[in-house]
């Protein structure tokens, strides 16, 4: 990944929920070349922090193990 294509993601990392934002900038802090990430930032603030939080499965099963980082993040 390089520096443009990670300065988008961290730009779409940049959400309306506080604790979003908390968990993505941990998240990238520590990951910051997942591309995979990018694939889930495409859902709605709710819909992605009921994922994060672990009130919603409704996710491509691809993204299982991002999910559980996410989640441990």
């Amino acid at each position: 990944m390089d520096r443009i294509e990670r300065e988008k993601l961290r730009w779409k990392c940049r959400r309306g929920l506080l604790e979003l934002d908390i968990v993505l900038s941990r998240y990238l802090a520590r990951h910051p070349d997942d591309a995979e990430l990018g694939e889930i930032l495409d859902l709605p603030d709710n819909n992605l922090w009921d994922i994060v939080a672990g009130r919603s499965e409704d996710f491509a099963p691809h993204l299982r193990h991002l999910v559980a980082r996410l989640r441990a993040a």
